[in-house]
């Protein structure tokens, strides 16, 4: 059986620990934003005096934190899933980055993987849907790493796991699905370009979720992270990125506005944060 093993794994040091199901439980380390009081996180009162007292709200410090992960150190293609990938640590920092803008909002995460980035996103985020198909028993390592990262999310944001195979006809969809993308008003997803036929499925459901828009009037921001991954052809002489090239192919003639995010902004994980990461925002210009 052929198996492919992600590269992050290599690079940092994430301190895994073997558990009794095969699977490792590695430690993602992360630090708070450093926010900076302003005008809009302060509540005047007076006090005993009738002077005018400002309440600050309480700012999270440099002090380091860590969401622990259940997943495979290795799988087989159908089952990459059940690995991290950059993408989502790409996009769990931007997430924080961005947590003053999705403050209000509701996040619906599509092929969400072992859910870093949904929990990464709860942390700021009062509810998120994180989804994915329910093969090699995924959404039970999610509920998993939802309850092993408890403390953590104890007084923020709501996580909701539900199945969403992208190869499943809108007809076919369930009502708490369609409920979730109906009221999502950030979509994202990590690293799930890397099959034709999947990513075929994956623009039908981006196609599926604008569709809604006309039915609810409320508008979409879908953010792709990936990491471009280039292979050398003889017949044409030079590396090319073939799965993000055919999803470029296939978006060509789709009412979609797309806008590469820079992706300088700052790091909040510990991973090694490549050249070749794509960050895509994805609106619906019709």
């Amino acid at each position: 059986m052929y198996t492919v093993t992600s590269e992050i794994y290599k690079e940092t040091n994430f301190q895994p620990v073997k558990s009794t199901n095969g699977k490792v439980v590695s430690k993602f380390q992360f630090r708070y934003p450093n926010d900076e009081v302003s005008s809009t996180t302060t509540c005047a009162m007076l006090d005993e005096d009738g002077d005018l007292a400002v309440k600050r709200k309480k700012i999270p410090n440099f002090d380091l934190d860590i969401i622990e992960i259940e997943h495979s150190e290795a799988t087989e293609l159908r089952l990459v899933g059940l690995q991290v990938w950059r993408g989502a640590l790409l996009l769990a920092d931007f997430c924080f980055h961005k947590r003053h803008e999705f403050v209000n909002k509701q996040i619906l995460e599509l092929g969400a993987g072992v859910g870093l980035t949904s929990i990464a996103a709860a942390i700021y985020v009062p509810k998120v849907v994180c989804t994915d198909v329910n093969i090699g028993g995924i959404l039970n390592v999610i509920k998993a790493n939802i309850s092993r990262n408890q403390k953590l999310l104890k007084t923020r944001g709501q996580i909701n796991v539900l199945e969403c195979d992208f190869k499943t006809p809108f007809e076919q969809y369930s009502q708490e699905l369609i409920k979730a993308i109906d009221e999502s008003d950030v979509v994202v997803a990590a690293d799930v370009i890397y099959d034709d036929d999947l990513t075929d499925a994956f623009i039908q459901i981006l196609d599926n979720i604008f569709a809604r828009e006309i039915v609810t009037r409320r508008k979409k921001n879908i953010y792709i992270a990936l990491e471009k991954r280039y292979v050398f052809t003889v017949s044409e002489l030079e590396a090319v990125a073939p799965m993000f090239e055919y999803f470029l192919k296939k978006s060509m003639n789709k009412k979609w506005r797309f806008e590469y995010i820079h992706t300088d902004f700052p790091q909040y994980f510990q991973y090694e944060r490549c050249e070749h990461l794509i960050l895509l925002q994805i609106t619906n210009s019709s």
